[in-house]
């Protein structure tokens, strides 16, 4: 089966990934650092952006950049962007319209759910995987398949297409995908039976180019209400370019031409007046954020978009949408800003809004919105270039934390002070990959996953509290490739020779120290997204002390099961006591048992195949077509029971990827 774009994109970033940390130098360098800020910065000049007045001004405006670009401006390179939020119901309003319990799902922020490859539903769990969406029985402590069905609208070729991100919003399983064939992000909606089976219902098309990032994922859910990021690279044809705007047509089949339908007009476009006015800007994408209602009869969207160049970063708060947008092309030594954080409230009643800033962040966990404060801290780098594809693995430089206040967002005429900013040291270690996160008061940094170097056995982890004071630079027997929320602490997962290390991060004292560690021989981590991690706490553990986290791990695979498995075979469980860690054992996949399933479409498994899942008291391993259960007794996990979910094919079904 074809390869096509998103393979062929990957892998050509790859090689030449080691050339874009210098190309994107241009995503400023801190220094000089900003003056001081306008008189009007607290409150926000003109109250937020203004968008365009008409399509005659926004056409007029993109037709004049068009032909400045075909005399010769320099083209960005063809990767993605982020953008502004859709008014979409108000987190209140939305967090009301679907009861849920614990999720399942590592997110970033409680009551955000974020596309991924395994969801609840009921007392059963749905899961994505390959193309097929699957149902899996757990009621009355069983494991039972139930049910399967295409990722995608009956009677596509798919063998183009990806489908990345699964949601659950009440009786509907939503999965997101990108078709290189149809051109365009799918979002294909099926109906679910409280007894686990599947119904096509319908699929719609999105205006987009490929949502793809290594890190970050495209998709939130709050409530019933889909978000979702999507980059539009305009082009220099000579149609009409108000055809580059946000767009969705429902799909009646593969030989409906049907037009698509404007979800954004010009005058839900924006552009900072810096951009605007600067005849040398580099405005190469249309940054859209989308919102739908997921429970309307037909799908019901809106979108808002922002202009600017190519590199992006995107989180979504309960709150709001916060897009980084930044020109890799800038020269570091100029003064003007070369970045742009922008606000998009879910709050229908308040404008979108955005500030100019230097710098870039890493990825989403560079951010946090703290709604007690009314600011959102980022931890920026001075070179770096956003989360579309392999980006977020390459960013350098100095580090710095921008504390921005709500109040500071405006038009983005006016630049992020200094004093918005607070210098931090540069990370320790021969590393290569920079991972970050938000932990309680703390942001937490560091560097490890160095491509191809010796791991040495040493990394350093660098922990600074948001409201001040010294950054304290903690040194590791391992490198630095997760930090994740341990409670009220951080635990930090990295390579150090040929072991994987885990350590403890106590934030509970004075200052932040290392805690308990843990090294687990001859293995490194099976995926690096962050869905692959989970930590679930004991009941009535106080702030997390004790509990059960769960992390696949790599084990050599042969050849013939590689491409239907990859390296993840084992699922690795610690206890935490009273913050101490112990080895609570493996469970593991029984890899005799793969055999070909007839793959058709989305045949690589991007998002990971692996998840620990821990439900309602019970354990379980998600390994490939496997679920595995184990019971947890006196510290040690062993297995109870295991089902093989893959789907029976045909020989004449079967195809070769």
């Amino acid at each position: 089966m074809r390869k096509l774009g998103r393979i062929a994109a990957r892998r050509n970033l790859i090689v030449t990934a080691s050339l874009a940390a210098v190309a994107v130098a241009g995503l400023a360098a801190l220094g000089p650092l900003p003056g001081p800020a306008n008189a009007n910065l607290q409150q926000g000049q003109s109250g937020g952006l203004v968008a365009f007045r008409s399509d005659d001004e926004l056409r007029s405006f993109l037709r004049q950049r068009q032909q400045q670009r075909r005399r010769g401006a320099s083209v960005a390179y063809d990767m993605a962007v982020p953008a502004p939020a859709a008014p979409a119901a108000t987190a209140q309003e939305s967090a009301g319209l679907v009861a849920a319990e614990p999720g399942i799902t590592n997110t970033q922020e409680a009551g955000v759910d974020e596309g991924g490859i395994v969801k609840t539903y009921r007392d059963m769990l749905v899961i994505l995987r390959r193309g097929r969406i699957f149902t899996v029985s757990l009621a009355d402590g069983s494991m039972r398949p139930i049910d399967s069905i295409d990722a995608f609208p009956p009677g596509v070729n798919a063998g183009s297409d990806w489908y990345d991100e699964m949601l659950v919003a009440g009786d509907r399983v939503i999965v997101i995908g990108y078709s290189y064939g149809r051109g365009g992000t799918e979002v294909n909606r099926f109906r679910i039976s409280p007894d686990g089976r599947l119904r096509f219902e319908d699929a719609y098309h999105l205006r987009s180019n490929d949502y793809y990032s290594s890190r970050n994922y495209a998709s939130r859910l709050i409530g019933n209400r889909l978000v979702y990021y999507t980059p539009l690279y305009l082009g220099y044809g000579s149609g009409d370019p108000l055809d580059a705007l946000p767009a969705v047509r429902r799909w009646r089949g593969d030989n409906d031409r049907a037009a698509f339908r404007r979800i954004a007009d010009s005058r839900r476009v924006y552009i900072a007046p810096r951009l605007r006015d600067d005849r040398d800007a580099n405005l190469d994408a249309l940054h859209s954020v989308i919102s739908c209602d997921l429970t309307a009869p037909e799908l019901d969207c809106d979108a808002t978009a922002v202009l600017g160049p190519s590199s992006r970063t995107f989180y979504v708060s309960g709150n709001a949408v916060y897009l980084w947008i930044a020109d890799w092309r800038q020269d570091p030594k100029q003064r003007r800003p070369g970045s742009y954080l922008y606000r998009l409230p879910f709050d229908e009643e308040a404008r979108p809004a955005a500030i100019a800033a230097r710098g870039a962040p890493t990825d989403q966990f560079s951010f946090r919105e703290d709604a007690r404060e009314g600011r959102v801290d980022v931890l920026v780098r001075s070179e770096g270039g956003g989360d579309a594809m392999w980006r977020p693995e390459f960013s350098a430089g100095r580090v710095a934390l921008l504390q921005v206040p709500f109040g500071a967002f405006g038009d983005g005429s006016d630049e992020a002070p200094a004093r918005f900013y607070r210098d931090l040291p540069p990370p320790r270690g021969a590393g290569y990959e920079f991972h970050n996160r938000f932990v309680g008061d703390y942001v937490l940094y560091g560097t490890g996953g160095s491509y191809g170097r010796p791991r040495d056995g040493a990394g350093w982890v660098t922990a600074a509290s948001v409201s001040g004071g010294p950054a304290h630079e903690l040194a590791l027997a391992h490198d630095v490739e997760r930090i994740e929320v341990l409670g009220r602490d951080a635990l930090v997962v990295g390579g150090g020779g040929r072991d994987l290390g885990f350590t403890e991060i106590d934030l509970s004292g004075r200052d932040p120290g290392v805690g308990s560690r843990y090294v687990h021989q001859s293995a490194g981590q099976g995926e690096s997204r962050s869905h692959a991690f989970f930590y679930s706490p004991d009941p009535g553990s106080r702030d997390g002390a004790s509990g059960t986290l769960g992390l696949p791990i790599a084990k050599a695979v042969e050849e013939r099961y590689r491409r239907f498995f990859g390296s993840a075979a084992t699922m690795l469980f610690l206890r935490r006591d009273s913050h101490r860690f112990s080895p609570a054992g493996e469970l593991d996949a029984q890899l005799a048992h793969i055999a070909d399933d007839g793959c058709r479409a989305s045949c690589v498994d991007w998002y990971g195949n692996a998840r620990p899942i821990f439900w309602r008291g019970r354990i379980f391993a998600l390994l490939g077509y496997e679920l595995v259960e184990g019971q947890m007794t006196g510290g040690r996990i062993r297995e109870t029971a295991r089902t093989n979910f893959a789907p029976r094919v045909a020989v004449s079904q079967r195809r070769e990827e």
